[in-house]
Order: structure tokens, then C-alpha cells, then sequence
């Protein structure tokens, strides 16, 4: 997630050797733009030497949906509370790929003090 004038560099290689086969992997990239100057630049790869695996990889960029404010909006959310509970809601994907408990909670903390996110509207993962 970017914010005011941050860039960001994700360059990622997948490479799979000719004798690593029956490799299953995968690879991606997604970054939240959260306005017209934050840039991001991803540069996804793969250097397959082996015959049988499976892998794959990509890159998403962008802001916060319109639709998605258009439909938390017609349901009477307010513009800057529907772009904090969809930032949030991008930024709990993240946290709950979080194995440790202790990081995992203070990241929420953290998250749901910055969007003002009541303890009923947060996204357990526990």
C-alpha cells in the first residue's frame, strides 16, 4: 500500500532449475495506490529450465475500486469511511498471513486505530 509521493519496487525471480521438477510455485504482486502520486513498479519473472511444473506469478496495481465505494456508499457508508474499510479490508489479507499471534494482533491495533474501525466491524483471524 502506497500513500502520498511513495514509490515502490517489487522485482521478483522464480528460478526452477532443470533438475527441480514437479516445482509447484507461485508469485505476486499487489499493491494498493491511494492516490494519484504514488507509483509502484513491478517487474514479476520466471527462468524455467524443467520440463514438468507448475508455476506462475503477476502483478496488480491500482487505487481502491470506484465500485466498491459506489456500493458501500449506497448503503449509506460515508466516502472517507469506504475507502478506509476497503484499505483495511486489502491490508487484513496481508495480516492474516501472519503466523506469529503477537505481531498479528498489534498489526491489527495498529490498522484499526488508523481507520477508526470499531472492535465489531474488525476481521478476526484467530
Amino acid at each position: 500500500m502506497l500513500d502520498e509521493k511513495a514509490s515502490g519496487v517489487f522485482k521478483g525471480k522464480i528460478l526452477v532449475r532443470q533438475a527441480a521438477q514437479k516445482t509447484d510455485s507461485k508469485q505476486s504482486s499487489r499493491t494498493l495506490l491511494l492516490n494519484d502520486d504514488a507509483v509502484m513498479y513491478s517487474q514479476p519473472a520466471l527462468e524455467i529450465y524443467a520440463d514438468d511444473v507448475k508455476c506462475t506469478h503477476g502483478s496488480t496495481t491500482g487505487p481502491v475500486d470506484d465500485q466498491q465505494i459506489f456500493y458501500l456508499r449506497s448503503r449509506g457508508v460515508g466516502l472517507e469511511a469506504a475507502r478506509h474499510l476497503l484499505t483495511y479490508a486489502f491490508l487484513a489479507d496481508v495480516k492474516q498471513r501472519i503466523r506469529i499471534k503477537p505481531v498479528r494482533r498489534r498489526l491489527e491495533e495498529i490498522m484499526a486505530a488508523r481507520h477508526g474501525l470499531p472492535k465489531d466491524l474488525r476481521i478476526q483471524t484467530e
